[in-house]
This record gives C-alpha cells, structure tokens and sequence, in this order.
C-alpha cells in the first residue's frame, strides 16, 4: 500500500464518522484541518504546583516564622471555633479520666497490682485501646443527642438550605476520576446521577467530566463508546466530557489536580464523585446552595450511604454503616465543626483555594514516610483549613450513595492501602499551620490500623502473663527487704467491674442506634423485630471477623513499616464471591495461628481456652467464614428474610432504578474492545479522531510504530500483550494504518448475513 497523504487521512476519517450522525455535535477540525472529536472542552489553563511541605524539625529552626500558612478566607475562624475548643476540650478530659480510670481498675486486677514487667506492658497497651474504645463511645453519645434534638446551630444540616436560586454564576463540575473500572457500572451510575440533576431542573449549573486513567485497551474503547451513547441518548453533548490521561501520575489525586489546571477556573465548586457513587439532583443543588450560604466553606462532605450489593458479608455492613453510622458522623460533625474529615469523593470543593492550597508534592527522604500522599483526602482538608477555609461535613444530607467491596478479602485490598497512606500521613503530624484537629485526624487515621498489632500485643502478652503465672513458681518477696510476702491473686471483682464497663462502651452505642431507629424509621429496616436481630446478627458477624482483620492489619502495618510496596489495583464492582483456594490461600496460617494458640491455652488452662473461644476461634474458622459471607445467594436468603435490610431496599430512591436499569440494557449490547477499534471503521475513525498530543500523527500513518504496526498487522488481536495494544490505541496514525492493513482480514472473516439459506 502507497503511503496515504494527510488529505486522504482526513477525508477518509470525514466520510466514515459521517456514518455517526450522532457525533456530529461534537465534531469540529484542529487547526491543521484534521477531524477532532471534542470530547472534552477548550482548555482554560491554570496553575496548580505543589510547594515544599513545611515541616517542623529539630534542626530547621522549629520556631522561626518561615513556612507560615497564608489564610485568604473571608473568615479564617469562624464563630464556631470557640465552640470547637470547649467541646474537644470537654470529650479530651473525659477520655483521658476514664481510661486512667480503666488503667488503675486492669492495674487492681493483676496479681501484682501492674509492677511486674509483663503487666506493665499490659497495662499499656490496654490504656491505648481503652482511650481509643472510649473516644468512639463519646462520639457515638454526642451524636445521638445531636440527632435527638435535630442539630445545634453550629454544625452543617440541611435545614435552611433545601430550595432557592442557585446564583448562575456557581459553576460546579462533576468529575469522576476512574481506572480499569467496570464501564457499564460507571456510565450507569453517572447517567443515573445526570438524568437526576435533570429532573431536579438544575442541569444548567452542572458540567460532567470522566476522567479516566485506564490502562486497559479494550476497557478505554468501550469507556469511549459509553461517552458517545449517554451522550446521544441524554442529549449531553457539551455537557458530559471524556478525557483519557496518558501519563497517570499520582493516580486520583493527580488525575483531579489535571483537571484542575485544564478546566478548573471556568468553575466555582467541583464534585468529586468515585467510580460506584451516585448522588441525586437536590443532594447535589443542595451542596452548592451551602456553600453558597457560607462564604469561607472550602469542602463539604456528604455522607454517602452504601447499597447495591448483594453477598451476605456487603450486606451486613451496608446494614451496619446505615444503622450506626449516622450515630457516629453527627458525634464527628459536633466534635470537629468546621474542621472535619474529608473522605475524597461525594463531596463538594471550592475550587479556587483547593487549586491553590490542595496541590500534593512528594514527601523527601526515604523509606516508609516518604514518597507520594496516598491518603491525599486528609492532607486536602488539612492544607485546605491551613489557609483558613472550614471543611465541614453534611451528617443529615440524603441522597448520597455509594457501593462497598462484595467480600472480606476484597475490603482488606482496600485496607492495604489505606494503612499505608495514613501511616505516612504521620509525617505531616507536624505541618507547619495545621490545624489541632487535623492533627489529631492524622493520629487517629494511623490509630485505625496501628490498634491492631497493639491488640495482637495486649493479648499475647496477657498470654505469655497467664503461662508465667500458672507454670512458674510464686513470687512472694519482689521488693528488697520486704517484711511480708505478697499473696500473686487476680481481683475478681475489679476484673468484672472492667469487663462490664468495657461492654458498655463497645456496644452502648449499638443500642442506642437501634433505640434511636426504631422509634423513628423501623419500616424502612424490616419493622422492629427484624431490626434487633438482624442487629444481633450483625454483632455476632463482626465479632467474627475482629480476629481475623487484627492479623491483616498487623500484617499491613508491618509491611508499611518495612516499606514493602503493594500493587494497586480498582476494587470489585460486582458480587464477586471469594473462591475456596483464594480464602485458603490468604487464610490457612491465622487458622494455624489460631489453632495452636487454643491448643497451648487449653494445655495451660481449659478455664483460659474459654476465654480464648472469641479470638482463637473465629481465626480458626476464618477460611469458611470469608467463603460463605461472600456468597450473594446467603445475602438474598438474609433478605428475604427480612434480615440486614435497609432504607435503599424497601424505599429505592428513583436513581438507583435508573442506574440497574441501564446496567441491564447494557448488559443487552457487546461491550467494544480493541479489536472494534482497529477493524471497525467507525469505532476506529472516533478513536483516531479523539486522540490529542500525538494527532499529528495522521499526517504521515505508515510511519507510526512500524514496529508495532507489523507485530498487529496478521496475528490474532486478542493475542498481543497489553502494552503493544496500549500503545497502538494511544497512537492514531499506526491506529489507522493497522486499521486499513487488517480490513482486508476483517471483511474475509466476515460471513454474509444470508449464508447457508
């Protein structure tokens, strides 16, 4: 074949995306007067650089004035701010006198009254799990009064803010950052949360941007397609945008940061959205009208409600999130104020000092805590409320929604990661101009995760006490010169006085979650019955799985620590079930674990193996556990049932039926893939036509990758490695060669419709 000219390039791709009307409305040429595809808008360049973290230390002058924050809000404070100082200080003196409390009663408790060195360090590590069990207890009370009297005046609800005009100035884009997502989840959800800003008669002051980071051929083919159909079929052009990023780095963060400096001034507000959220019309026009309400608001934080999924192990914690959460987060909203948490996604942005302040460099140095943010949602809020802007979050807000991972092991890849970036975090605990709170969020961020090799601790060296004192011989004298032995007997009485308080504290807050439900909502969860037990269940489950979650977690920390990187992959969409060689894989040494620590209780002690059952036993029946609880089939007989269910169940809110709908009509077509893009015309011609930095390229085709090229031009498509068919995809001029040398193949391989009649 002769080589084609730019002329023949251009007319040829013309005349094939001709036979697409409905991409006409964003068809349009570059200045060299190639066919483009506008699939995203012109850009509006503005900068957004990350500076230097201005870390304290030692020996940089730790005191001096270099690296002060610059607070440009219209209200650095806020008149809730000496409410925030008197309520942290009032929950800070209660958790510290009760856990000294709970300290001197495990110290009464001990033979030895907490001198010896074993029940020393008991003694620590139950005083920081006590503080930790304690901290959520208040919060769970705080929040229930606050929910009780229906808010306090200082924390962010939705009262006041539920209709008006939204000034049309107040731009907000809608971004959804993805990678090597489900497509047909992804457009389904985000077509259900576009035809909701429709009908709530606010699509005017919204723009839609996927902005996707994929790496996967066929899947970047099909999210382009998805863009063309919901744009055809919702009338979006203009409206929703699609931008494939070439170099993905930093991953999300770095992804949002792009879109920042590409389109980030034409807007006041964004919306961060994650692959499988969906968020209703007057959620979000409720969002920007606070924001508009307050002036010196940087981040609002919607509560998002997890649905969706069907195992047995999703649906005992989309229960749990629904029942306790809101419990927690409006203890959270009347502890933090405007200085809250910030969980990445579902929640609305001030983009002009986000882009100012929110830029994340690199962490100097080496090992654990250097290298990029992982967990970039706490260091936003924190640099955001460093220059004086509140982070707040929504607690009452509905219409938010998101999906959790289908099984254990799939939210333990999840946990993976966030330990890792909340323990890294850590070196940002002394950040120059942030905020006492956000301070305290880094700790309890690292806490989360640095609990449980503490608890692994506190209950093996409770063990190792137990052994010495049952197999070594009695000491009577500890002291030099002691005139009177001293009798080594654990106090009964102040172990049970602990062991109670301690079950008021773990399950407290469960029963007022189920008391504060049921005499408002039972309907929506089964009526009242099904409501306490499907709260039992739950309990007994999550007691299930506290053991078994302790040793990943401690294994996760411990690999942080040892700066062992992990991959990173886009969790499960759909109800995957965790097959019997996976579970035994990544489960088979805590079973080990758990055996031989009942084995060695129970040659010690029978009465210390019944002690044990709760911890030893779940991880001996760990493998079974996270088989069964990720069988979608037990979650529907658990709802049938009428177990675990909840508000998204029996009232579905219009939008999620709008997005099953659209995952069964997708369900329906074939999804695209690369070999679509290199031998169907049209599929091809959009490709080539939507690819940005190396259009030239269709200038002079035959000369792109020839390499590559050659190495597609006769073999099986779906045979090539990933990278070959990444970089063809990525480049249009050896696309469109490849294209016009495999026709040939394609119409050969075809078979007329009327063959064999």
């Amino acid at each position: 074949m002769s080589d084609s000219s730019a002329t023949d390039v251009a007319r040829e791709l013309r005349t094939r995306l001709a036979a697409a009307p409905d991409l006409a409305p964003v068809l349009a040429e570059d200045a060299a007067g190639r066919p483009r595809l506008a699939t995203a808008p012109p850009l509006a360049r503005a900068s957004m650089a990350p500076s230097a973290w201005p870390l304290r230390t030692v020996w940089r002058a730790p005191f001096s004035d270099a690296g002060k924050p610059v607070m440009d809000s219209p209200d650095p404070r806020g008149r809730w701010q000496t409410a925030a100082r008197l309520r942290r200080t009032a929950l800070t003196l209660i958790v510290l006198l009760q856990t000294a409390w709970g300290i001197a009663a495990m110290a009464q408790a001990l033979p030895y009254g907490g001198r010896q060195p074993l029940e020393l360090g008991v003694l620590a590590m139950f005083g920081v799990l006590f503080l930790w069990v304690s901290a959520g207890f208040w919060s769970a009370i705080a929040g229930f009064f606050l929910t009780l009297v229906g808010g306090d005046g200082l924390s962010m609800s939705k009262a006041g803010h539920e209709s008006g005009p939204i000034d049309p100035a107040a731009r907000t884009a809608i971004v959804m950052p993805i990678c090597n997502e489900d497509v047909a989840r992804v457009f389904a959800g985000l077509r259900a949360t576009y035809r909701s800003v429709a009908e709530a008669g606010v699509l005017e002051h919204f723009d839609f941007y996927v902005l996707s980071d994929t790496g996967n051929a066929d899947a970047r083919v099909a999210e382009l397609e998805a863009w063309r159909r919901m744009c055809a079929e919702l009338g979006a052009h203009g409206r929703l945008h699609y931008r494939w990023r070439r170099h993905h780095i930093k991953k999300k963060s770095g992804n949002v940061a792009d879109f920042c400096r590409r389109w980030g001034r034409n807007y006041r507000y964004m919306v961060v959205l994650d692959a499988d959220s969906i968020m209703t019309g007057d959620c979000l026009a409720t969002l920007v009208r606070m924001m508009e309400a307050r002036p010196n608001a940087g981040i609002i934080q919607s509560v998002p409600h997890p649905m969706g999924r069907d195992t047995f192990y999703a649906r005992a914690q989309q229960f749990a999130s629904r029942v306790y959460g809101p419990l927690f987060t409006a203890g959270l909203c009347f502890w933090q104020l405007g200085e809250s948490h910030f969980w990445g996604h579902n929640a609305i942005i001030r983009v002009e000092p986000f882009m100012k302040h929110c830029a994340l460099g690199r962490l100097s140095g080496r090992g654990f805590l250097s290298g990029e943010i992982m967990s970039h949602d706490f260091c936003e809020a924190a640099l955001i409320r460093r220059a004086g802007w509140a982070v707040w979050i929504a607690y009452d807000l509905e219409g938010s929604y998101e999906e959790l991972p289908p099984n254990l092991l799939d939210e333990l890849g999840r946990d993976k990661r966030w330990a890792g970036g909340n323990l890294r975090n850590m070196r940002l605990f002394f950040t120059r101009g942030i905020f006492s709170a956000h301070r305290v969020m880094f700790l309890i961020g690292a806490l989360a995760y640095v609990s449980s090799p503490l608890w692994l601790l506190f209950l093996a060296i409770s063990t190792g006490m137990l052994a010495h004192q049952i197999l070594a011989v009695p000491v009577y004298f500890t002291e030099p010169n002691q005139l009177y032995p001293e009798w080594p007997e654990w106090n009964a009485t102040a172990a049970i006085s602990l062991f109670t308080a301690t079950m008021i504290l773990l399950f407290a807050p469960k029963l007022l979650a189920l008391l504060m439900v049921a005499f408002r909502r039972s309907r929506e969860y089964g009526g009242r019955a099904r409501l306490a037990l499907s709260i039992l269940v739950e309990t007994v489950f999550a007691a299930l799985l506290a053991p078994v979650r302790m040793l990943f977690h401690t294994q996760f920390v411990i690999a942080t620590l040892l700066n062992i990187k992990g991959s990173w992959t886009s969790p499960a969409r759909d109800d995957a079930a965790t097959p019997w060689g996976t579970a035994i894989r990544r489960h088979l040494p805590h079973t080990a674990i758990g055996l031989a620590w009942m084995a060695f209780a129970i040659w010690l002690s029978p009465a210390l193996a019944l002690w044990l059952i709760p911890v030893a036993g779940a991880l001996i029946v760990s493998i079974p556990i996270s088989v069964l609880s990720s069988s979608a089939r037990l979650g529907r007989t658990a709802r049938r049932a009428g177990l675990f269910l909840i508000p998204e169940e029996t009232r579905p809110p219009k939008e999620l039926g709008w997005m099953r709908e659209a995952l069964d009509e997708a369900a329906q077509r074939p999804m695209p893939g690369f070999a679509d893009a290199v031998e169907d015309p049209v599929v091809n011609a959009m490709h080539c036509a939507a690819a940005g930095a190396r259009r030239r390229g269709l200038d002079a085709p035959e000369r792109r990758l020839p390499d590559r090229v050659a190495q597609a031009a006769a073999a099986p498509l779906d045979g090539l490695p990933p990278r070959v068919r990444g970089e063809l995809l990525g480049d249009p001029g050896a696309l469109w060669h490849l294209h016009r040398l495999r026709r040939p193949l394609a119409q050969a391989d075809a078979v007329p419709a009327d063959a064999g009649r």
